[in-house]
């Protein structure tokens, strides 16, 4: 059972601050110089590749992993450095790992109890909360289940759920719905916007865009260790990159230059990025249809454009 020794300045308006943090693995920069701020109540979400250095920057945050020692380099969560507060900050915050880890030998109950009792809390108010927490993860009919017996959906449902028995300030998602269908991912953003407006502070890593546009308000790409754009994710759609693309998938014929046309390609796909869309509806009269696709840019055509189109090896 953790001890509380401290309470959270009321008066604190930044959940998290970091300035100039740096992490290494050998020759290997996995955070290199990154600084960011998190506003109460709000979500914050770290793109990236794989090997970015998303997780390795939240495993800083809850003192999972330590920052190399630089005079010039800050951590502050909920107004604490967990160089030295980890334990405190543990106690207000709630942690989704990439990988569920619950007990497969245990019932969904279970699970949430023996969890409960990390944070002393009392049996009565511990099985309070897990009646109101599995309602809200709309699990309640699978209270009695073996972890076994859940589909992934509803694992990662039940970590979200566990997550949350301390009523945490601050809560850090790692991944939480990948490989999730449709409706689960949608459900738990849901569930997420809904913490967001009872108060919680979330900070989230995700692959999928629509997932940080739904719900971010604010982010930051990453590259190779390092912050590469940062603001909301209408702010960065708007300002690095072209209103409209044009997505084609039969090439026939060269397309020619024009200055209000940029171009990017693959081996089987050309995408050319422009903000008149008359140009790019002129180049589709010549084309098949089902064979091209005019549409908005969004937050994956800002990623790639910054990221690449090609794997790196790490």
């Amino acid at each position: 059972m953790v001890k509380q020794k401290k309470t959270i300045k009321t008066r604190m308006k930044k959940t998290v601050v970091v300035k100039n943090a740096v992490k290494s693995f050998g020759n290997l920069k996995a955070v290199d110089n990154l600084s960011f701020n998190v506003e109460n109540a709000s979500c914050f979400g770290f793109l990236g590749p794989n090997g970015a250095g998303k997780t390795t920057m939240m495993k800083m945050l809850y003192g999972k992993s330590r920052r190399d020692d630089s005079s010039s380099s800050v951590i502050k969560v909920l107004g604490c450095d967990p160089k030295d507060d980890e334990l405190f900050i543990k106690y207000f915050t709630g942690i989704v790992p990439q990988e569920d880890n619950l007990d497969l030998d245990l019932s969904v109950e279970k699970n949430l109890y023996i969890y409960s009792k990390f944070y002393g809390i009392k049996k009565k108010q511990a099985m309070e909360r897990i009646e109101e927490l599995l309602d809200f993860m709309q699990l309640t009919e699978k209270k009695k289940s073996l972890i076994r017996e859940l589909s992934g959906g509803m694992k990662r449902r039940l970590v979200i759920a566990r997550s949350l028995l301390n009523n945490p300030k601050l809560l850090i998602l790692d991944e939480p719905t990948t490989g999730l269908d449709p409706q689960v991912r949608h459900l738990i953003w849901e569930k997420l916007m809904l913490l967001k407006k009872q108060g919680v502070t979330i900070l989230l890593t995700t692959h999928y865009m629509e997932e940080a546009f739904q719900i971010c308000d604010k982010l930051i790409m990453m590259n190779k260790g390092q912050k590469v754009l940062e603001g909301s994710p209408i702010s960065l759609i708007n300002k690095h990159i072209e209103k409209y693309v044009l997505e084609i998938t039969e090439i026939k014929k060269k397309i020619p230059d024009h200055r209000e046309i940029r171009i990017e390609s693959t081996d089987n796909k050309l995408f050319l990025y422009s903000s008149n869309i008359a140009k790019l509806e002129k180049l589709t009269e010549k084309l098949k249809v089902g064979k091209f696709y005019l549409r908005q840019s969004n937050l994956e055509d800002v990623f790639l454009k910054i990221t690449g189109r090609k794997l790196e090896e790490n």
